[in-house]
């Protein structure tokens, strides 16, 4: 027997799960028990549990990236509901689909004095695309009640998945007794015509339609584009996953170069793929004809060569087409900005084409690109060993289809200028939304957890220790996970600004030197430990984690300084290439 607790659990766990839920994260508690045991008894959904809230959000969150789908998350009431504030920032800047459900007490306790009560009715604000505060389950429910639990549980999941993906907050109350024991009066079946249909179809099916792109503006770009030769597309992170093939065959029809961002899926597998423009861009010479349309999908790109390029261009089209209809343009300067379904407009544009072969203005792009690749690799593997050396020697380690998360500050800056653009198979991510180092750690154990393929994570010494409690999920959780620390003893990125100049403030308050021995941690957390110090080293124990399926901490100490002057040695040589090799290029563009 069951009572009101137990069964308004069930019935929300059973119409997620029919609704498409796989992946819960549960976090320990008392006032969420009916929940953790509805989730933990479903035999659709796979429960993971994590010992705190913070690590669990983002745990989730990369769950849900790596699978492209909502994952859950549970937790009591309290503080521990803000803990999953800074997943929850991100999942919404990032739109990630993430279901938050989150338990409380019942509402006369609310505002009481009540121990472990706070007010979590829209915690989360706007940064929850629906939140819904739930009735106190009852003991004689009615038909009408349990019907809401099946269409709110639809609806959250639809919701989170929707057009634009994000955050559903969804909060229990729920009155003593929270274990599943019989109370006297309680039903323990849901009416008849409260009852799921059949086994395999939700009580609600919430269906959507995809934008095409209306006549209009499609004549307006088959135009633009037929009348343009000099265009480029861009595609920054968070490009959509359905779309890329897609984009790329319109950039190739078209006869524009391709700009991928490193975490745009689609850098890795493609023949023709610009990526090391962070590297030539700053040093175009000025006279260099700039595009008259760039077509840009996917958010910002990480790279400011690239966004500083772009700036000074001034195209006469610049074209954002998006199928969630989600702004992505800090500069303002948008000429065009459509909301249509990516796929299905690169797919329209598509027809209204011939093949063009892209003339000056695509080999112009093309060599700039060969050239500077082919400087990179060879002052790179003759360079002295430093933090971008690690990063190439990590990406020629990784296996076939393997997934890299790179972590903010410095490594993600570090992929998306030294990760050229190669055959092998690799899909990268990152945490661009709001770009915190809070919770990277846990959301790279969530890829890997997600993806069921080797998993690599390239981070800085002081993300790794604002998550270092989500190492946790390598033993807890059983997920292999190769951590690649690049440790140069506090925030080196600073040294790239010009608060650098300021000492004593800068080496206290900015760079943070904290002299830590991550031995210890990887020790504590069982994983394998390396301190590399050599290229050779670095690929070997990358090769050996993956291969083995064994998580390990891969430490690279660096010096920020040192860092910093040997990217700037490596820059003036690939400067020094593009003059020899590469200006004559752009020579045929202007002529």
């Amino acid at each position: 027997m069951s009572n009101r607790n137990a069964l308004a659990a069930q019935i929300f766990v059973e119409e997620l799960a029919r609704a498409g839920l796989r992946h819960v994260v549960l976090a320990p508690g008392s006032r969420n028990t009916p929940l953790v045991l509805a989730f933990a008894a479903h035999p659709a959904i796979t429960a993971h549990s994590l010992l705190d809230e913070r690590g669990g959000g983002f745990f989730a969150l990369g769950l849900a990236m790596a699978t492209g789908a909502p994952v859950a998350v549970v937790c009591t009431s309290g503080s521990a509901v803000a803990n999953y504030f800074p997943a929850v920032v991100e999942a919404h800047q990032s739109r990630v689909p993430l279901l938050v459900l989150t338990a409380d007490r019942p509402h006369e306790l609310r505002h009481s004095g009540a121990n472990q009560t706070i007010d979590q009715v829209k915690l989360f604000g706007d940064y929850a695309l629906w939140s819904v505060d739930l009735g106190v389950p009852e003991a004689q429910p009615p038909a009408l009640s349990l019907r809401h639990l099946r269409t709110t549980a639809s609806r959250a999941f639809a919701t989170a998945n929707g057009l634009r993906k994000g955050v559903v907050h969804v909060n229990f109350p729920f009155r003593k007794p929270l274990e599943p024991t019989p109370v006297v009066g309680d039903l323990t079946e849901p009416p008849a015509d409260a009852a799921a249909r059949d086994l395999n179809r939700p009580f609600t099916r919430v269906m959507r339609g995809t934008l095409m792109l209306p006549d209009e503006p499609l004549d307006m770009l088959a135009v633009a584009i037929e009348t343009h030769a000099r265009g480029l597309v861009v595609c920054g992170t968070n490009t959509p996953a359905h779309a890329r093939a897609a984009i790329a065959m319109l950039a190739a029809r078209c006869g524009y170069p391709l700009l991928a961002d490193s975490a745009s899926g689609l850098r890795w597998g493609r023949d023709g793929i610009i990526g090391t423009y962070d590297s030539f861009l700053g040093a175009l010479p000025p006279d260099l004809p700039t595009p008259d349309i760039v077509l840009r999908f996917g958010d910002l790109p990480t790279s400011q060569a690239l966004n500083d390029y772009l700036e000074r261009a001034r195209p006469a089209y610049r074209v954002h087409i998006s199928g969630d209809g989600t702004w992505a343009d800090d500069m303002h300067r948008t000429t065009h900005f459509i909301h249509a379904d990516e796929k299905l407009a690169c797919m329209q544009l598509f027809e209204r084409f011939e093949q063009r072969s892209g003339g000056a203005w695509l080999r112009a792009w093309r060599t700039l690109e060969a050239v500077t690749a082919q400087a990179l690799r060879d002052t790179l593997a003759s360079a002295p060993f430093h933090d971008a050396t690690a990063v190439v020697a990590l990406l020629d380690a990784l296996p076939d289809e393997a997934r890299l998360f790179a972590g903010n500050s410095l490594p993600v800056r570090h992929l998306d200028q030294f990760g050229m653009p190669a055959p092998k198979k690799l899909t990268a991510y990152v945490s661009r939304g709001a770009s915190g180092i809070d919770g990277n750690v846990s959301t790279a154990f969530g890829i890997a957890a997600g993806s069921q393929q080797p998993t690599a994570a390239l981070l800085g010494d002081v993300t790794l220790y604002h998550d270092l409690n989500g190492l946790l999920a390598a033993r807890r959780l059983g997920v292999p996970l190769t951590l690649v620390l690049l440790n140069n003893n506090g925030g080196g990125i600073f040294h790239r600004l010009p608060i650098k100049d300021y000492d004593p403030a800068f080496t206290q308050f900015f760079v943070t030197p904290h002299a830590l021995d991550f031995a210890h941690a990887a020790r504590l957390f069982e994983l394998d430990y390396v301190a590399a110090e050599s290229r050779e080293a670095v690929s070997e124990a990358v090769r050996a984690s993956t291969s083995q399926r064994r998580s390990a901490l891969i430490e690279v100490k660096t010096d920020a300084q040192h860092d910093l002057a040997q990217r700037r040695a490596v820059m003036a040589h690939v400067h020094a290439q593009l003059q020899a090799h590469a200006w004559h290029a752009l020579k045929e563009v202007t002529a």
